[in-house]
C-alpha cells in the first residue's frame, strides 16, 4: 500500500471520485505491481487518474508517469485494465528515468462504481483501528491481465472483509496462500485452481506509526507538525486542562490531560508506537518516563542538556539502550523546528534501522 502519509490523499481521491457519481467515464488506479532496480517508488505504491484530468499521488517521479497518466486515461475510456511493463523487452525502456536504469511493471485498472473502491475503505477502517492485514490483488491469468479488472480479497487478522471470489474453492486457496506468505514487502505470488495459472499481488496492511508527544511548548508543536507530514497517528498530552499550545495544532491531532499516573490508562502503545518526553519541567519528565519505562515503544525520547539528561536517566532508571536522550540526532539545532526535525529523523533512522549517515557515504540501497 501507499506509505501512510501518501494513503489518506490517496483516499479522499477516491472518495470524491465516488461522490461525484463516478463522473467523467470514472477513474483509474494505477498500481506498481514489480519494479527491478533502482525506482522511484515500490511495488505497492498507487496513483489515481480522474476522468477529469486529476492526478492524486504519483508514482514514477519521472518520464514514465506521463505515459501511465495516459495509458489511465485509455483504460477510463475502454472500461478494461491492462499490464504496462517499463523495460527494455517491452520497447518502452526508453521511458525510464534517465541514468537510474529501473524497470516497472504497472497495472492499471478503471473506477466506475462503490464496489472498485471497498478494498480501499476496508483497508482504512483496518488500518484506523491499529490491526493488522493482508489485500490479496488477483490481476493476472494464464500470463494475460485479469478482466474487466483485478479482483481481491481482504483479510483483517483472520477475517475476509472482502471477497471478490464469493464462497468458492479458490476463495480458500487465496486464503491459504495469502495468510501463509504475506511478506513485510509487497510480492507477487503464483498460484493455480482450475487448470489456470494466476498471479496475486501480496500486500501486507501495517498500521501507522503512532507518536506520543508529552508538553505543550514550540518544539513540541513543531514536531507535531512533522508527524502530521510524515502519516503518523498523532497524540498531543499534557497534565494540566487549560495547558494552552503556542500556535496552531494540526487538526489529526488527538490531545488529552494526562498526568503521569495517569497515561497508561489513557493511552494504548504498540510497538509501532513512539513518545517524546517534553515538559521542560525536570520532575515530571521523570515521572512521565518511569510510567512509559515499561511501554511497549519502538522509541522513547526526551529532550535536555547534557546535565539535565543525566538527570533524567539518573531519576527514571532508563538507560541508553531504552531512552534516546538527548532525543534527536546531531544537526546543530537550534530552532524549535529544528529540534523537531532532528527528532522525527532520528525516530526515522531507528525504525529502519538504519545508521543515520550521508547518503554519500553509503553504497546501499536508498529505497528500503
Amino acid at each position: 500500500m501507499n506509505t501512510p502519509q501518501e494513503f489518506g490523499t490517496l483516499l479522499a481521491g477516491l472518495r470524491a471520485l465516488a461522490a461525484s457519481g463516478f463522473a467523467n467515464g470514472g477513474g483509474a488506479l494505477a498500481t506498481l505491481t514489480q519494479t527491478r532496480g533502482s525506482t522511484f517508488r515500490r511495488a505497492g505504491a498507487r496513483m489515481l487518474v480522474c476522468g477529469d484530468g486529476t492526478v492524486v499521488r504519483g508514482l514514477s517521479g519521472g518520464c514514465p508517469e506521463a505515459d501511465i497518466i495516459s495509458r489511465a486515461k485509455d483504460v477510463i475510456a475502454a472500461g478494461d485494465a491492462r499490464i504496462v511493463r517499463y523495460d527494455r523487452e517491452s520497447g518502452l525502456d526508453a521511458l525510464l528515468e534517465l541514468g537510474c536504469g529501473g524497470e516497472l511493471e504497472v497495472l492499471i485498472e478503471p473506477l466506475v462504481q462503490p464496489r472498485d473502491i471497498a478494498f480501499i475503505e476496508a483497508a482504512s477502517s483496518t488500518l484506523a483501528a491499529r490491526r493488522s492485514g493482508v489485500l490479496a490483488t488477483v490481476f493476472r491469468r494464464d500470463g494475460a491481465v485479469m478482466l474487466p479488472k483485478p479482483r481481491r480479497m481482504l483479510i483483517d487478522e483472520g477475517r475476509i472483509l472482502v471477497n471478490d471470489f464469493g464462497a468458492g474453492l479458490i476463495s480458500g486457496v487465496l486464503a491459504d496462500l495469502a495468510l501463509e506468505r504475506t511478506p513485510s514487502s509487497p510480492t507477487i505470488e503464483p498460484f493455480q485452481h482450475g487448470g489456470n495459472q494466476y498471479d496475486v499481488l501480496l500486500e501486507a496492511l501495517i498500521p501507522p506509526y503512532a507518536l506520543t508527544i508529552v508538553g505543550s511548548n514550540s518544539a513540541a508543536l513543531a514536531l507535531a507538525r512533522y508527524a502530521t507530514i510524515l502519516g503518523w497517528d498523532l497524540t498531543l498530552v499534557d497534565d494540566r486542562d487549560d495547558r494552552a499550545m503556542p500556535g496552531e495544532v494540526p487538526l489529526a491531532a488527538r490531545r488529552i490531560a494526562a498526568r503521569p499516573e495517569q497515561i497508561r490508562d489513557r493511552l494504548e502503545f504498540d510497538s509501532r508506537s513512539f513518545a517524546v518526553v517534553m515538559t521542560h519541567n525536570i520532575g515530571r519528565d521523570i515521572d512521565y518516563l518511569r510510567a512509559l519505562a515499561d511501554a511497549p515503544l519502538a522509541y522513547l525520547g526526551a529532550l535536555g542538556s547534557r546535565k539535565r539528561v543525566a538527570q533524567l536517566f539518573a531519576g527514571s532508571g532508563l538507560d541508553a539502550e531504552r531512552l534516546h536522550a538527548p532525543a534527536g540526532l546531531d544537526l546543530g539545532t537550534e530552532t524549535p523546528e529544528e529540534i523537531a526535525l532532528a527528532i522525527a529523523a532520528e525516530i526515522l533512522a531507528v525504525t529502519s534501522g538504519r545508521a543515520s549517515q550521508p547518503l554519500s557515504r553509503t553504497d546501499g540501497p536508498i529505497h528500503r
